[in-house]
């Protein structure tokens, strides 16, 4: 019998509530799943109208299993922590008085670097194996890559005693970054999908809908790790402040998104799945899970980090405790997460 260390909870009138060392999720009658807490790592519940008792909450806070809370579009709108968890106020307090120093400047410069890493790098991992049947699409990528990384150097060309001074220069490098990135999936993609281009809020075509709902699971990951390491998901440097905004979480998960989420993506895609849609044209609720499923696998791969190979759910939560070291100033540099192509 396979280990649940994820449960997802998808049907509507569903009841989660703890029975002996188990998590148990029934509508009426019916059995849907079942897990044992020892192994359990997070609850995602992505659909309405769903219960849960308090017996589960407390059992689940008491043992650090986060429950998430996202919409049918993929997007987080509520957490369940321990209340513990945020009471580590060394951390908080660099954190924030970090804004108004070099600190945050130096952060803000290492996410969008490791985002153009990653991103070159990903674009290369997916044409590589293309070289011999499809040249133009290697040729193509070899021209892309090279234009993303070029913009690193001017990353290092910023200069200012605050986050709020270089803000506005290192997003439209991002920006001029990713026009390169997603022209490049678009040429990696087999599929016909008509794909208009990255879209983001309010998107309609299937694979954009796929890359939303796919982050929105991959958030729920990012700020587990921030509050696990004494982070505030909510105070972040890159990505201005703004209420119910979690901007540290959005800073974070740039190092993360090529390597959990738009190689999967992708790969699904070139793959033949097919996309789902109801009526409405909306991701199906089948679908919806295949994509959680495939993004919660994807963590759980091992890859090359600090001289071994851990599983990127581990690199993330070592990244966060990374920054929180940087933050204390226990840590002269932090380094981004770039995967290997």
């Amino acid at each position: 019998m396979s280990i649940v260390r994820y449960l997802i909870v998808d049907r509507y009138g569903s009841m989660i509530a703890k029975h002996s060392e188990r998590i148990r999720v029934v509508k009426g009658k019916e059995r849907l799943a079942e897990a044992p807490l020892l192994h359990l790592e997070a609850i995602l519940v992505t659909t309405n109208g769903v219960a849960i008792s308090s017996d589960a909450i407390r059992e689940c806070t008491e043992r650090g299993i986060p429950i998430y809370f996202l919409s049918g579009r993929g997007k987080p709108y509520a957490s369940v922590y321990s209340q513990a968890l945020t009471g580590t106020i060394a951390t908080r307090r660099a954190q924030l008085m970090a804004y108004e120093d070099e600190r945050g400047v130096a952060l803000a410069k290492r996410f969008v670097s490791g985002k153009l890493r990653n991103q070159a790098n990903l674009l290369r991992y997916m044409a590589k194996y293309r070289k011999e049947r499809e040249p133009d699409i290697f040729e193509a990528i070899q021209i892309l890559a090279p234009d993303i990384l070029g913009l690193e150097a001017e990353i290092e060309e910023v200069e200012g005693k605050s986050v709020d001074e270089v803000r506005e220069r290192l997003l439209n490098i991002e920006g001029r970054a990713a026009q390169h990135y997603w022209a490049g999936v678009q040429v990696l993609l087999k599929a016909n999908l008509d794909w208009p281009g990255r879209r983001t809020r309010g998107a309609s075509d299937p694979f954009n809908m796929m890359l939303n709902y796919a982050y929105g699971v991959l958030y729920g990951q990012i700020e587990r790790a921030l509050v696990l390491a004494g982070l505030d998901p909510y105070a972040g440097f890159l990505h201005a402040d703004r209420p119910g905004k979690p901007s540290l979480s959005l800073d974070l998960i740039e190092e993360f998104r090529q390597q959990v989420v738009d190689r999967t993506m992708v790969g699904m895609v070139n793959k033949g799945v097919k996309i789902d849609l109801d009526e409405s044209k909306h991701l199906v609720m089948e679908f919806r899970r295949r994509i959680a499923e495939a993004v919660l696998g994807r963590l759980e791969s091992r890859v090359g980090y600090e001289g071994k190979r851990f599983s990127l759910q581990s690199v993330i939560q070592s990244q966060a405790r990374h920054m929180a070291t940087f933050l204390r100033g226990e840590r002269e540099v932090y380094e981004p997460f770039v995967g290997s192509w």
